[in-house]
C-alpha cells in the first residue's frame, strides 16, 4: 500500500482539502505541522492517536513540526457547550515546558510555540493584517462557531479561528510548511488558515484531518470528559495503561490497533481473525497494550505492567517489588490505616463485604486472601508488621475484587 492508502485503511483520514494532496503525501518531502494547546501538563491518549499519524508521515519522509500554543492556549478554542476557563500565564508556561519535553522525548519532533510570534502583534496590526481577510459570514458558518450561537460565544473565542490561521501563515512563510493536520473538530479552523494563505500570498497549501479517538458510544477520551489516559507515567502508570487497553470494548479493539499501533496490516488482520474466533484469549487487546506501552515507556515498563497484572489475577503478589506494588494499588480502591484493625472490620470498611456477618462467612469459606495468602481465621488482626514492605495490605475477595490498606 502507499502511505495514503495505509492511512485510509487505518481509518485515519476524515477530511482532505484537495485531491492533489494524495500524491504529495505518497511522494514525501512535505513540512507539516500539528498543534495542541498547553491546557494540561501532559498529553493523553487522544493526542497520541493524532501524533502517531505525524510519526507515520515522518517515517514516510515528511518533516513534522509540533506547535504548542502558548498564545492560543491563553484564549481557548470554542467548546461545544461553554467557554473554556482562562488559564494563568504561569500555569500555561509550566504546561508548555512539560509538553515540549514530553513531545521531544517520545516523538523527537521539532517543537515551536506560537507565543513567540504572537506576543508582539498589536491590536491595530492584528485587525489590518489578518482580521480584514475574514468575512463574518464565513466565520459564522464554521461548525465550531455555529454550534455555540444559540447559547452565545464571546469575541475572544470567536477570534481563535484567526489566531490559528495566523499560525499556519507564519509557519508557511518561515519554514515552508505546506500541510496542517489535526483532529476532525479542527477542520473549520484549519481551512481558515488555508484561505488566509491563499488571500495573502496567492499560494496553495493543504490539510487533512483525522477522526477523533472515541469509545463505542461515540464519546471522546480526554481530560474534559474526565477519562484521560495520560502519556506521563506518573499520572497514568504503565500498569493502569495496560489495564485500560486490556479492557477496551471488544467492538473497538481492532480500530484501536489500526489507529494507535505501528503493526502491519497483515499482523492486524491476523489479530482480527483471532479476536473473531477466540475473543476470550484477548490477543488483540494484549497486542494493543504491548505496542503502545513499549513505544511510550519501553519494553521493561510493558513487561512490568504485564507481571503486575498476572500477579493480581493469580493472587501471587508476594514477589512484586515495592515499585510494582505502588503501581498496582493505583488501580484499586485504597484506604489509609493508622492502627491495627480486625480483618472482619477491614473487609466491611473496604466495602468488600457489606456486613461483619458476611465478612466472617467469606473468611470461613476461604474466599479472602491477604497479600496473596488465604486467611480462614475470622479473629485475624491486620497489623503493620504483616503488611508488605511494612506498608501495603492487599485484600482480594474471589478472583476480581481488590482493596489495599496502606499503613502510614
Amino acid at each position: 500500500m502507499t502511505v495514503y492508502e495505509d492511512l485510509v485503511w487505518r481509518g485515519l483520514i476524515n477530511d482532505v482539502s484537495s485531491p492533489d494532496l494524495i500524491e504529495k503525501i505518497n511522494q514525501g518531502g512535505l513540512t507539516f505541522y500539528i498543534g495542541t494547546d498547553p491546557t494540561g501538563d501532559s498529553m493523553h491518549i487522544g493526542h497520541y492517536s493524532s501524533f502517531s499519524v505525524a510519526k507515520r508521515l515522518k517515517e514516510a519522509g515528511h518533516h513534522p513540526i509540533l506547535l504548542v500554543g502558548g498564545a492560543t492556549g491563553l484564549i481557548g478554542d470554542p467548546k461545544p457547550s461553554a467557554e473554556r476557563p482562562m488559564i494563568t500565564k504561569e500555569t500555561l508556561n509550566y504546561n508548555y515546558q512539560k509538553l515540549r519535553s514530553q513531545i521531544e522525548n517520545i516523538f523527537g519532533f521539532e517543537v515551536v510555540n506560537n507565543y513567540d510570534w504572537c506576543k508582539d502583534i498589536n491590536f491595530i496590526d492584528y485587525l489590518r493584517d489578518y482580521g480584514k481577510y475574514f468575512n463574518l459570514n464565513y466565520m459564522l458558518a464554521k461548525e465550531t462557531v455555529k454550534s455555540r450561537l444559540d447559547i452565545g460565544i464571546t469575541y475572544t473565542e470567536f477570534s481563535y479561528m484567526i489566531m490559528q490561521a495566523l499560525d499556519y501563515l507564519h509557519l508557511f512563510e518561515t519554514k515552508n510548511c505546506t500541510l496542517q493536520i489535526g483532529g476532525q473538530d479542527q477542520w473549520g479552523n484549519i481551512t481558515s488558515g488555508i484561505e488566509l494563505i491563499r488571500k495573502k500570498t496567492g499560494k496553495e497549501v493543504y490539510a487533512f484531518t483525522m477522526p477523533l479517538l472515541t469509545k463505542a458510544d461515540g464519546t471522546k477520551f480526554g481530560k474534559s470528559e474526565g477519562n484521560a489516559i495520560w502519556l506521563d507515567k506518573e499520572k497514568t502508570t504503565p500498569y493502569e495503561m495496560y489495564q485500560f487497553f486490556l479492557n477496551v470494548e471488544d467492538e473497538k479493539v481492532i480500530d484501536y490497533l489500526k489507529y494507535l499501533t505501528f503493526l502491519s496490516k497483515e499482523e492486524i488482520d491476523a489479530l482480527a481473525h483471532s479476536h473473531e474466533i477466540e475473543p476470550h484469549l484477548r490477543k488483540a487487546h494484549k497486542a494493543l497494550a504491548k505496542d503502545v506501552i513499549t513505544f511510550l515507556h519501553g519494553s521493561e515498563a510493558y513487561h512490568q505492567a504485564e507481571k503486575i497484572s498476572e500477579a493480581l489475577f493469580s493472587g501471587d503478589i508476594e514477589n512484586l517489588s515495592k515499585e510494582e506494588i505502588e503501581q498496582a494499588v493505583k488501580g484499586i480502591p485504597t484506604m489509609e490505616l493508622s492502627n491495627e484493625i480486625s480483618l472482619v472490620d477491614l473487609l466491611v470498611d473496604s466495602t468488600l463485604c457489606s456486613s461483619k456477618r458476611e465478612s466472617r462467612e467469606m473468611i470461613s469459606q476461604g474466599s479472602i486472601t491477604l497479600n496473596g495468602k488465604k486467611v480462614i481465621d475470622d479473629t485475624f488482626l491486620v497489623t503493620k508488621d504483616k503488611a508488605m514492605y511494612n506498608q501495603y495490605v492487599i485484600l482480594r475477595r474471589g478472583k476480581k475484587k481488590y482493596f489495599c490498606g496502606i499503613f502510614q
